[in-house]
């Protein structure tokens, strides 16, 4: 019979838009399978969530906590979107400092259950002594958990790849053919990130203490995507495995699209062919140089094709600007939008073809549950590995660079788009990522791998590492 008990489950997720908001689906979706859910995080990150929909009751408990101040932090800065790269070191320091306020908040609320992330190394200490539950939540996919190795040997110092070149490789714990790995240039740009910085702990050791400290490694995939990689971790990491599913987020769950913005922008898409508008985002964190944005808005040019480019407003940091007479040359047939932008609306309209993507594993979800094929610009740590996995997967075409340093050139752009997008060779990838729409837009799919979720959090919330 199954344990009708309503459970109590907090969710603690990692300072990034790319964490907060998955955290939030699998919060949504928890809670309304009937239990309470606390999400913490800070304020300023809490106030950005898309907001609720009314209509549908949600009653996640939402608790805020105060980011202290920390030296190099910029005012407000509270998400990583809020700093440039090399700034994200005072947020990581600044994190810890919640320390405190988390276990008063778990002292006195004592959940079932806590659902984190990789940055808080010290949680599960403090958990175990609380006699909570842990589940350690990896907001990417099978591969690109299983690609950095053991979080047993980064505890140990059992580092078995030291050398970039190490990375641009398959690891041989992968026992079938893959091309799941990085290029030269990328794993450089890479490298420095999992080093020590001001916060006094590595990325490497964060990602090790949180795993090794967890009950169940929780994962936001699917067998149906990725069986043979699901089926690699748990001897990897040495823990229980539960795939989440790909918890895409619906259209109708949220509010807050800021109609009149929508109203516009739906008019204008409205107004070009079936399938024929490319949709350029590349999310919130990825930072193109001034180099890569001039030829990436040339490549745009070159194509020919009707595109809309959510360009966000560039922080003072950065100070990109787009080649000029580019808006007014394109303005026939494209639009720049440095607003806030409805991105799965977006995605969901018919006329929108492709998706030029930074391959970041929740903008890919949001794509390929409306079916729509990818043309892949990678930047940063996992998504250059996704980039990999989904061209093995023919549901979309990474953007040529330059092996030895990176670069890109307009030309491959828009060679890129126009094969996707109009050429006889480009249908594979139509094909693939409609069929993808199966496994990504299946609702009941989702549904089920919830349930299963709650079943196993039910009968091991009692199992508690010392």
């Amino acid at each position: 019979m199954a344990d009708t008990k309503k459970l109590h489950v907090v969710l603690f997720p990692w300072l990034a838009f790319g964490h907060l908001i998955p955290f939030f689906e699998l919060a949504k979706q928890i809670e309304r399978k009937g239990h309470n859910v606390s999400y913490v995080s800070t304020s300023r990150n809490i106030n950005r969530l898309p907001k609720l929909s009314q209509k549908l009751n949600y009653s996640i408990h939402f608790v805020n906590l105060s980011l202290p101040l920390t030296k190099d932090l910029p005012e407000n800065a509270e998400a990583t979107k809020d700093v440039p790269l090399d700034k994200v070191q005072y947020l990581k320091k600044a994190f810890d400092g919640l320390e405190s306020e988390l276990t008063q908040f778990l002292e006195d609320s004592v959940p079932d259950w806590i659902i984190y992330d990789f940055t808080p190394y010290w949680l599960p200490s403090i958990a175990g002594r609380l006699g909570i539950s842990r589940a350690f939540f990896s907001t990417f996919n099978a591969w690109s958990s299983l690609f950095f190795g053991p979080a047993k040997d980064v505890i140990d110092g059992n580092i078995q790849r030291t050398k970039p070149e190490d990375f641009t490789v398959p690891p041989k714990w992968i026992p079938f053919p893959s091309n799941i790995a990085f290029r030269l240039y990328e794993i450089n740009r890479f490298f420095g990130h999992g080093q020590e910085n001001v916060s006094g702990v590595s990325d490497w050791h964060r990602f090790g203490k949180s795993v090794s400290g967890c009950d169940v490694f929780l994962v936001r995939s699917s067998n149906e995507l990725e069986r043979e990689w699901l089926d690699l971790l748990p001897e990897l990491h040495q823990k229980p495995i539960v795939p989440v599913g790909l918890l895409p987020p619906s259209v109708q769950n949220t509010e807050g699209d800021k109609s009149d913005a929508w109203g516009f922008i739906n008019n204008w898409l409205a107004m070009q062919r079936e399938k024929s508008v490319v949709y350029v985002a590349l999310g919130t964190e990825a930072t193109p140089s001034q180099e890569e944005l001039t030829e990436l808005a040339h490549g745009l040019e070159l194509s020919g094709l009707p595109f809309f480019w959510a360009l966000r407003k560039q922080h003072d940091y950065l100070l990109l600007k787009l080649p000029e007479g580019f808006e007014e040359r394109t303005n026939n047939r494209g639009i720049v939008w440095t607003n806030w932008a409805p991105q799965l609306r977006i995605l969901e309209h018919d006329s929108v073809g492709g998706f030029l993507t930074h391959c970041g594993w929740g903008s890919i979800i949001e794509g390929l549950q409306f079916g729509k094929p990818l043309v892949m610009l990678p930047f940063l740590g996992d998504q250059a590995l996704n980039a990999r996995g989904l061209e093995e997967k023919m549901v979309g075409l990474e953007i040529p660079r330059n092996e030895t340093d990176g670069s890109l050139t307009r030309n491959s752009v828009a060679e890129s788009l126009k094969l996707v997008m109009n050429d006889e060779k480009g249908k594979i990838y139509w094909e693939k990522a409609n069929e993808m729409r199966k496994i990504f837009g299946n609702r009941d799919l989702c549904d089920n791998y919830i349930d299963d979720l709650i079943e196993y959090l039910h009968k091991n919330r009692s199992i508690c590492m010392d």
